[in-house]
């Protein structure tokens, strides 16, 4: 997985692989999500990312312990 944060375009992206994006639907507004040729989630971006998430330079996180 891969986090991007671009400053000049104010966009955070999120990358679950690296299949090549076939789609892109807008969820809601400034929130597409990127699917491969098979219909599979590859990524999400957030446009005016800077408006709708708290912090786009930073990454928190976290590994629940299995059990």
């Amino acid at each position: 997985m891969k986090v991007t944060y671009d400053k000049e375009t104010d966009t955070l992206t999120i990358r679950f692989n690296e299949n090549p994006i076939v789609e892109s639907d807008e969820e809601k507004p400034g929130v597409i999500i990127d699917f491969d040729e098979e219909g599979n989630m590859v990524g999400i971006e957030v446009l005016d990312a800077s408006r709708r998430v708290k912090e786009p330079t930073s990454v928190e996180f976290h590994l629940l312990p299995s059990g």
